[in-house]
Formats: C-alpha cells, structure tokens, sequence
C-alpha cells in the first residue's frame, strides 16, 4: 500500500479547489436570495373590519362659526281686527285732531297766558290751571269755594273742556260740563247750554260794595268786577247803579259762547266770526253793527279822561286809584273797568246795557 506522503504541490492544489467550492455556494446563495425577492404581486382583498375600539373623552366645544345668512320671507299672516276701531275714529289721515289743535295753540287759552300768571296760585287755579278746573268738578265745587294749598299746575289742554280718553269712543269730545252755573257774585243762575262750561269761569268774582254815607272806597289796584265777566254782561248784571235785561245773544242763541265762538266750523281759536251773525246781520263783514263798536269806544274814551281828571284812574288808564270817592265816581269807574277792561266786547254782548252804564257815567261827572 502506498503511502501518500505530505506534498507542498498538493496542498496547493487543494486550497485552490476550496475556496472554488466556497465561492460557488456563495453565488448560489445570491441567486437563491434574489429569486426570493421577486415583483410585489397584486393587493389581496380587505380583510373583515375589526371590532370599533371605545369612544375616546369628547374634546372642548370650539368658538361659534359666523351667523348663516338670513332665510326668505315667510308668506303673510291673515290681517287681524283692530278692537273696535277706537283709536282711529279720532286719530285718523283727517284733520280732525290736527286742525283742532293748530287752531287751540294761537287762542289766548292755549298760549299759556292765564296758566303762567296765576295756574299756580290756590285760590285761581280753578280758572287758570286746566287740572284743576277739573278737579274743581269732580269734587263738586264752584270757583267760589275751591282753593287748595298746592294746586294740579297745568295750562289748560283739551282735557280741560273735553272727557279726553274716558271711553275710546266718539263720546269723548263731550263737554266736562254743561250744568247750568250760579253767577255767585250776583246770586243768579246762567243757563247758556254748552256756553255754560266757559260760564263757570267767565263770570265776575265781585259784586260793588254798597255806598256809606255817600261814599264808596276804592281798596286796590285791582279793584272791579276782576277778569272775565262776560256772562254777567250778556244778562244785563255785573254793572254799577243801573239794571239791565238780558241781550237777544243769551236768550235767542241755544248755546251762547260756544255759537259765536267756535261756529258751524268747531273753530278752536275761540274767535268769533260774522258767519255766527248773518241770520240777525244779514250781509255784515265786520262786528261793528250799526256803528256800535264805534259809538262804545268814543263814550269809554271821554269817560276815561274824566275818570283821570277826577283822580280814580291813574294816567295810563291801567288801574284805578286807591281812595274814597262819591258813589256816582266810583260807580263810573266801576262800570268803565267792566268794559274797557274785562268784558271788551265793545258792546257786542250787550250793547244796550253797555250804553246804559256809559251814559250814567257821563252824566255824573260832565
């Protein structure tokens, strides 16, 4: 048997073919790796969902968005009823409300006048402030006995004269009163239908005090018959030394005031008009009838300068003097105050009655 004996050439030869072997598994390894990792092939279909996990805690609300724009009309409603009209038969598209009232702003009872002097004074409210005349009637008082410490201080308005707002209904233009008025200061009644509510106020608050021993004492600037005696001189009563009968204009016109003053046409200036005197004064265009007016004038003014130069009326003719005078001056000046000052009708409300208190003047002191 040979024995193989240990040969550098041999050795050789076999690490050669080793590392042969090596290489060539190292290249079918590559091959076998790069065969694994081929194309990626088509999606395969979705599996079955899984089970939902559990809600997780709701976060904060966030801000509010902008305002969405606003949606179309809705259609119409059906029309409702309005209760009873009441409003509207006064407050209309008429003139009704608002001719009245242009009218009451240029009449000397709207302007303030009265209400500004003396509204707030107890013992002339009744007259002068609107609030109170109707409180004066509700109580049941006159102007005589009404007085109050601190007075319902407002200018007369529409309420003064009218049952403003009681029922809602047409029934509020009637008048606060129409009750016939006792002329306190001459112990008569006046019963001048819807002229009986002025009446309450136009009246005089004073009647002359009687003679002693002749003489007759003037006691203040403001001596007289005071303000608005118009309804005494329509029934011939107010006046110094004479009596007098009651003028056609109380005892033939139904309403008195009211027929002359506010007319056909609800005039709320208070003006009268001579449309009020065409069926006695057919034609005439002015008040003074028959030279009246002119005559009456004439007589207050030479009676006044009289009045003057006897001392009872000082030097303007606004007040009388204070002093003892004899009766027959101090009825003059009496009576020239009734007509030049408080009345002012010239003679429209009484003409024959007015004459007659002048001419007794005259007389006296001519």
């Amino acid at each position: 048997m040979k024995t193989l004996g240990h040969h550098k050439g041999g050795d050789t030869m076999g690490k050669s073919r080793l590392t042969t072997c090596l290489m060539g598994l190292l290249v079918l390894a590559a091959f076998t790796m790069m065969g694994c990792e081929g194309k990626e092939g088509p999606a395969g279909p979705s599996g079955t969902a899984g089970t939902a996990g559990v809600s997780g805690v709701a976060g904060p609300a966030g801000p509010a968005g902008p305002a969405g724009a606003a949606g179309a009309d809705g259609a119409d409603g059906v029309d409702g009823e309005l209760a009873e009209l009441t409003c509207t038969q006064c407050h209309n598209s008429t003139n009704l409300i608002t001719g009245k009232l242009a009218d009451w702003e240029q009449s000397v009872h709207g302007n303030g006048g009265a209400f500004l002097y003396a509204g707030g004074r107890g013992s002339c409210a009744a007259c002068h402030s609107g609030a109170s005349f109707k409180d004066m009637l509700e109580a049941g008082e006159t102007v005589d006995t009404y007085g109050v410490a601190n007075p319902s201080s407002v200018r007369q308005d529409c309420r003064t004269c009218h049952e403003i707002h009681v029922t809602g209904t047409e029934a509020d233009w009637a008048l606060t009163t129409t009750d016939a008025v006792e002329l306190f200061a001459l112990g008569t009644t006046f019963e001048g239908g819807k002229g009986n509510l002025c009446t309450n106020c136009h009246q005089p608050r004073r009647a002359i005090a009687d003679a002693v021993d002749g003489v007759i004492s003037v006691t203040s600037t403001h001596w007289g018959p005071h303000h608005g005696p118009q309804s005494s001189m329509l029934v011939g009563l107010g006046g110094a030394g004479q009596d007098g009968s009651p003028m056609l204009h109380y005892s033939g016109i139904a309403n008195t005031c009211v027929s002359c003053h506010l007319g056909e046409g609800q005039d709320h200036t208070f003006l009268p008009s001579t449309d009020a005197c065409q069926t006695c004064h057919s034609g005439t265009e002015d008040f003074d009838i028959n030279g009246t007016q002119t005559e009456i004038q004439e007589k207050l003014d030479t009676l006044g300068a009289l009045l003057i130069a006897a001392g009872a009326l000082d030097e303007t003719g606004d007040h009388p003097v204070v002093g003892d005078y004899p009766e027959a001056t101090a009825q003059a000046l009496w009576n020239w105050i009734y007509i030049a000052h408080e009345d002012k009708s010239l003679g429209v409300h009484n003409p024959a009655y007015t004459r007659a208190l002048l001419d007794a003047g005259l007389t006296a002191l001519q």
